[in-house]
């Protein structure tokens, strides 16, 4: 089942402040937002979000949100890409603002495709260099917790549960992995 995507009603050109139609330019096959007047088309994209899963012995770094959406509950540091910065740096970048922490970013092990809300969630593995961390401006709380002391139920997004359990599944196995999934629409 392919979903339609909905996206901000644009009304004004971004480069000329001329109305804009909601139509499909020639030679694409997708509805664009076209300037009637300079005829510039403004793509909309899916958004990125990087987080890291970062260790410190057997335990791992957790952050209780202390913004929307899912405010009190806990999810890895991750965020919003921003323009100018590498993936691995968005990673490193999300865990000091969060979690006050410095992470050595390892290598990217999972991939999730969130479509219905246009975004894709890239997770790296990381390690602290030092458990020092605190809770950042966007957290309640910062914790390192052992795979039993997770709060599986408390956990923000399904993307953050996925992660987590290839996590554990992987160390169990001996050998960690790239992995991707497609989070389907509730």
């Amino acid at each position: 089942m392919r979903l339609r995507a909905t996206f901000p009603v644009i009304r004004y050109c971004p480069l000329c402040a001329a109305p804009v139609s909601h139509r499909v330019p020639p030679g694409d096959t997708l509805p664009r937002h076209v300037c009637d007047d300079c005829g510039h088309i403004h793509y909309e994209n899916p958004r990125l979000v990087v987080g890291c899963i970062c260790t410190w012995e057997d335990s791992i770094l957790l952050c209780r949100r202390a913004i929307e959406p899912r405010h009190g509950f806990w999810t890895l540091p991750a965020g919003f890409m921003e323009n100018g910065e590498t993936t691995a740096q968005a990673a490193a970048r999300e865990t000091l603002e969060e979690a006050c922490a410095e992470v050595v970013v390892e290598r990217p092990f999972a991939l999730v495709n969130v479509a219905r809300i246009h975004q894709v969630h890239l997770f790296y593995l990381g390690h602290l260099p030092h458990p020092g961390c605190a809770a950042g401006s966007e957290s309640l709380e910062v914790t390192l917790a052992r795979e039993h002391e997770i709060p599986w139920s408390d956990l923000a997004f399904q993307s953050v549960s996925l992660c987590l359990r290839q996590f554990f599944a992987d160390r169990q196995r001996g050998a960690f992995g790239f992995h991707t999934a497609d989070i389907e629409p509730a």
